[in-house]
């Protein structure tokens, strides 16, 4: 066996090292630098312990804090962290899991009393004093009867139930000083001393392996970041989000509720959220009609065998409410309203000169979630999606697909989002056997996308092996004020309801085809965008989306008169007006409008009165001086009509 192994690194150069060599006694022959800055390795492909012995010929690259997966790392040695502090603290409690997740971990423990913000502040300190210590994250292999014996030992039933279902006949485990231990694939970093700024924010309740019928554990969520100000600055944009969440905003402003005798997960529409819902809609439904699309609409409420056929009740039947005994036969809340398009599209024959055929609806449905997942507007069981089904023609493919990201994009221009993102999720040409299609069938639609994204002048990642089973997809995701990334339009394939449905065109050749089917939603759902719109905007819709546009705001009783003529000629502009004729002084009114993000505030007195004019204020502070009513007026039913971003 030879004494020495062979390591090539990114740039393609190569080392010869002795065995046992470890990533880190590697970075310090190239550089101490790197070596302080390097947080993990990646062996082979594989991510890899900084102080693992490389163990064989190998491909070797020192990820450090500029790369995301190093970020991933760290956070996990830090919920790692968090529950080496929390046994310290509280040995009684027994430990779940503990990941990585975006912006930061969890780890999710049983104790038989919860833990509250006092316990938080102690547990943090906790966390920093044992990060002092300097404690390696060692890993060590251990066979699974001797690893099981040893979590039952300590009292880890968790523990030992995810080594039961996840584990090999050896497995690995990392500990932490000699009280910590914990199993786990790692890798992690080197030692505590790595983890500089990290900070706990929230408890929550969360069910064992997501089960509702499984125990309720504590989770605690932290952050962490690899300097202070990337942790200050996140924990700025926390603040800010928590000042723009639209649950909050939604009863602010008296937009949206959730009535607990209605059930959760249902959003009830207030008159301004209303209004605002419809102009979100009617927007869609006028663009639906500018781009060739045939605006339908089918039942909520559909029999069970439709469903079966669809296949939704296969794959889908637990997202699905349950069935509804009806006459001779047994009925299904729709959770989609693509089977429902398909019935129009096959309710006649068509012919190759009808395609392609563009079918649009603003249509509800009803999904099963559990209760512990719903989140205000994001996470509803009931709402509408902006859904279109289009039927084509291989020939005709690539340029539906343009169409559709022309159209997102003009979603995106009309609402005021810049910044977006667009990943194609492709298949792993047909290794695995769980997608569903032909060969041809894949490389016509991945290619399509692809041709299609070049056509726009779209740059956009490729996923291997994340495409539905069905088909394959573009997402395209808009990032926000507080540059958070949300998934909006969705452009995706699917071979199998053309085949199950059994749909046909007949050919130029006089024969029978199977079109091509896109599912396309540019909103995702009303519901879940009008969120995003009330987060972006901190209520403050753009003006053509705000519920009153214009207040007018009489400074005393005897300028009423002169301020509903105002309001007269706002109303005749087809502008949203009120008047704020109460009896409060002009500050105070001043304040309550910009509380509730009215654009425009019109202040009106004697002077006004007697050279027919406003004062006019914005919500954001601005004044903008005396101005001439007609004037205004036409100004802002400029700014209305042209779709205006700000004021």
């Amino acid at each position: 066996m030879s004494s020495t192994i062979t390591i090539t690194l990114p740039d393609g150069s190569q080392k010869a090292v002795p065995q046992g060599t470890t990533p880190l006694d590697v970075a310090r022959s190239i550089g101490q630098r790197l070596a302080d800055d390097a947080v993990v390795a990646r062996v082979d492909g594989t991510l890899w312990d900084l102080t693992r012995p490389l163990e064989g010929d190998t491909t070797l690259e020192i990820l450090t804090s500029k790369n995301e997966e190093a970020l991933e790392v760290y956070r996990h040695s830090t919920a790692h962290l968090l529950a080496a502090a929390v046994l310290e603290l509280y040995p009684e409690t027994k430990l779940g899991i503990g990941p990585p997740i975006k912006d930061g971990f969890y780890y999710d423990f049983d104790r038989p009393s919860p833990f509250t913000p006092d316990d938080l502040e102690k547990i943090e300190a906790k966390m920093r004093e044992i990060r002092d210590r300097g404690l390696p994250y060692e890993r060590q292999l251990v066979p699974k009867a001797e690893g099981l014996a040893k979590y039952k030992e300590l009292g880890e039933p968790m523990k030992c139930e995810l080594i039961e279902e996840r584990a090999g006949d050896i497995f690995s485990e990392y500990t932490l000083g000699p009280q910590f231990i914990d199993f786990c694939r790692g890798p992690h970093v080197p030692t505590t001393k790595r983890i500089k700024a990290f900070k706990l924010l929230s408890i929550a309740g969360a069910y064992w392996k997501g089960d509702e019928k499984r125990q309720q554990l504590q989770r605690i969520y932290g952050t962490a970041w690899f300097s202070q100000k990337d942790l200050d600055d996140h924990l700025h944009k926390l603040e800010e989000a928590k000042k723009r969440d639209h649950r909050l905003l939604g009863k602010q402003l008296d937009l949206i509720s959730i009535q607990e005798l209605a059930g959760p997960g249902l959003i009830f529409f207030h008159p301004k959220g209303a209004l605002v819902r419809k102009l979100l809609e009617d927007w869609m439904r006028d663009q639906y009609l500018k781009r060739g699309y045939s605006i339908v609409n089918t039942p909520h409420v559909m029999r069970e065998q439709l469903w079966a056929t669809s296949g939704h009740l296969g794959h889908y039947v637990d997202n699905m409410y349950a069935a509804m005994e009806l006459d001779d036969a047994r009925y299904r809340l729709k959770p989609m309203n693509c089977p429902g398009h398909i019935l129009i599209y096959r309710d006649r024959q068509r012919s190759y000169r009808d395609l392609p055929i563009r079918l649009g609806e603003l249509g509800t449905v009803y999904r099963y979630e559990r209760s512990g997942t719903l989140h205000g507007l994001f996470r509803v069981r009931g709402f509408t999606q902006d859904d279109a089904h289009i039927f084509c023609r291989p020939d005709q493919i690539e340029d539906e697909i343009v169409n559709c990201l022309e159209f997102a994009f003009d979603v995106l221009k009309t609402y005021g989002f810049d910044r977006y993102q667009a990943e194609i999720s492709t298949w792993d040409g047909g290794a695995s056997g769980k997608y569903v299609g032909t060969p041809d069938q894949w490389a016509l639609a991945e290619n399509a996308l692809k041709v299609a994204v070049e056509r726009v002048g779209l740059k956009a990642s490729v996923i291997p092996d994340e495409a539905a089973f069905y088909g394959p997809k573009i997402d395209v995701k808009l990032l926000d004020a507080l540059d958070r990334p949300w998934q909006l339009s969705t452009v995706q394939f699917d071979f199998t309801l053309p085949e199950r449905f059994e749909l046909e065109y007949v050919g130029e050749d006089g024969g029978k085809h199977q079109p091509l089917m896109v599912h396309r939603a540019l909103y995702g759902s009303v519901e879940r965008f009008f969120g995003i719109l009330l987060e972006h905007y901190a209520g403050a819709f753009p003006i053509w989306l705000s519920p009153v546009q214009v207040v007018v705001l009489p400074i005393a009783d005897r300028h009423a008169e002169y301020a509903k003529q105002v309001e007269a000629k706002l109303q005749a502009a087809g502008l949203r007006v009120e008047v704020d004729a109460r009896s409060e002084k002009v500050n105070y009114k001043i304040r309550e409008a910009q509380l509730q993000k009215i654009p425009f505030m019109l202040v009106v007195g004697d002077r006004e009165a007697a050279d027919g004019k406003v004062a006019v204020r914005t919500r954001k502070g601005g004044d903008l001086g005396a101005k001439l009513v007609d004037e205004v007026v036409a100004e802002i039913a400029q700014l209305v009509e042209s779709k205006a971003v700000t004021e």
